[in-house]
């Protein structure tokens, strides 16, 4: 069974908390995943993800973006609004913040330092994606039904990790246009891009309590597991 810890870390003035969950077997060192959580903060969907990855073998690591202690809920879309659109609209912040979660997860004891992935979900797809676009030196940046547009005030470096987007074809809150621009984004940056699109797909589609159609946030069994053997396979080849 997996081991997990809480640790602090700091960004700027920021003090975050991350959720590290370790292979039972072995004393490494090991490859990282970093767990970039949604708009509702580092709460159970992406511990439960950190952990899922030590069962194979990675140190499993669910980072904060909004500080340690803070939250938003499942449902609560003005509370969960008010903590990541500060975030949404100062991209440098984010970039600050992952750089700081990078460097925190390639200075644990029993981390391989050169095999570092991070994948992030909804508002947490963008920061990943942030992070690869910052120049971070990281194996590979995985965004699950995240956000793709770019934001003001910061460039695209040069994207030295490689890159995986998996997307809900019918997710209102990342239309056509949006998803196009990205691609063209990341083939002018020379990065090694792929992204997987699902038919019938929503926003929040590997999340289980997502299920409001209204806002555009609907679980989808099946695309889940094809996104799961998607990052698996991506995690494999990247993380080698």
């Amino acid at each position: 069974m997996a081991t997990s810890e809480l640790k602090e870390y700091i960004a700027g003035d920021t003090t975050l908390e991350a959720f590290i969950a370790r292979p039972a077997a072995g004393q490494g060192p090991h490859p990282a995943v970093l767990i970039a959580h949604d708009w509702s903060g580092r709460r159970a969907f992406a511990c439960e993800k950190a952990e899922y990855f030590a069962e194979r073998g990675f140190v499993g690591i669910a980072i904060d973006f909004y500080g340690k202690g803070i939250f938003g809920a499942d449902g609560d879309v003005e509370r969960n609004s008010s903590l990541m659109t500060p975030l949404v609209e100062d991209r440098q912040l984010i970039r600050d913040r992952a750089q700081a979660a990078l460097q925190m997860a390639k200075a644990l004891d029993g981390v391989d330092d050169g095999r570092v992935a991070a994948i992030g979900f909804c508002f947490g797809g963008m920061c990943v994606l942030e992070l690869a676009r910052s120049g971070a030196q990281f194996n590979g940046a995985i965004s699950v039904h995240g956000l793709l547009g770019q934001g003001d005030g910061v460039k695209t470096e040069t994207v030295s990790s490689s890159v995986l987007c998996l997307h809900g074809n019918d997710d209102p809150m990342v239309p056509p246009e949006q998803v196009s621009a990205f691609q063209q984004e990341m083939s002018d940056s020379g990065a090694d891009w792929q992204m997987h699109i699902y038919g019938g797909t929503m926003h929040a589609f590997t999340n289980p309590a997502a299920n409001n159609p209204d806002f555009g946030t609907v679980y989808n069994q099946c695309a889940e597991a094809r996104a799961m053997a998607s990052i698996d396979r991506f995690l494999e080849e990247v993380l080698a």
